[in-house]
């Protein structure tokens, strides 16, 4: 006898921005440029926050989001005002502000890692990308808490080696870090990033550097006891890449596409922090 599956498909109302994390990112807004002339109303913030979301989610054209989020085009405008205006990153330290009174920020060992992307299009922070025939990629440097939580993320060329991004990983943290005081702060590295001057390096930030080869990993699991930390940066990455938009990157401005980032990470923050299911 066979069994009928039924599973849930997504409406457009499942890519709505949740009332939860909606009054947490209304007072970031920025405020609303005054028009010399009477004319349309504003769209609402929400509606247009959701219409970003919807592209950022389903990769679709900034043309293509339904029309229930308003015209396309004024969603894409809306998107250019607030990322100049930092709105996403904002939402990223209120999301990791929320998690840290909830949960707590792990700083004791974090974990650094690079994840290449193709970028067709090229633009800035594009390189020929080596494992990919030379064709256009971007490389983004994700840091993370021990659980995984995004806490500073970079991009650059395809071709920029993931020693030379360690620097300005670190540098782009955007909530406070703790100071040494209050307890050591390990980094875990994979053997990409295996060179003096990168251990000097974590050093002079107050890190105690730990970079193994993946098989070291595997042969340290036996260890009773033993526990990997390293792999939470490379599931991140697998979050972030489940946001369509970012999975090819077909943005030519890096702020652009570093803005999307930025919301990726601040819903990743938001839901981990459990404000919604």
């Amino acid at each position: 006898m066979e069994c009928l599956v039924v599973t849930k498909r997504k409406t457009v109302y499942d890519y709505n921005i949740p009332f939860e994390i909606w009054t947490k990112i209304k007072p970031l807004l920025p405020l609303a440029k005054s028009k010399k002339k009477s004319g349309r109303p504003r769209e609402d913030d929400w509606k247009i926050l959701s219409g970003i979301f919807y592209v950022l989610r389903t990769g679709c054209q900034w043309k293509a989001p339904p029309r229930i989020y308003g015209a396309p085009s004024t969603v894409h405008d809306r998107f250019q005002e607030w990322q100049k205006a930092g709105l996403f990153e904002r939402m990223w330290q209120a999301g990791l502000l929320d998690y840290d009174n909830e949960k707590g920020i792990d700083w004791e060992w974090q974990a650094i890692d690079g994840a290449m992307t193709k970028a067709p299009l090229g633009g800035s922070g594009t390189g020929a990308n080596p494992t990919d025939r030379g064709k256009k990629g971007t490389k983004r440097s994700l840091l993370t808490d021990a659980k995984g939580i995004p806490l500073s993320i970079v991009a650059d060329g395809a071709n920029r080696h993931d020693k030379m991004l360690v620097k300005k990983t670190l540098d782009a943290i955007i909530f406070e870090r703790p100071s040494l005081d209050e307890g050591i702060q390990n980094i875990c590295m994979d053997k990409g990033y295996d060179y003096p001057d990168i251990r000097e390096l974590v050093k002079d930030y107050g890190y105690t550097a730990h970079i193994k080869s993946r098989g070291e990993e595997n042969i340290r699991i036996e260890i009773p006891g033993f526990r990997a930390r390293r792999w939470v940066v490379e599931r991140t990455h697998s979050w972030i890449n489940r946001f369509r938009r970012l999975l090819i990157r077909w943005k030519k401005k890096i702020e652009n596409y570093l803005a999307m980032l930025h919301l990726a990470c601040a819903w990743i923050t938001f839901r981990t922090a459990g404000l919604f299911g």
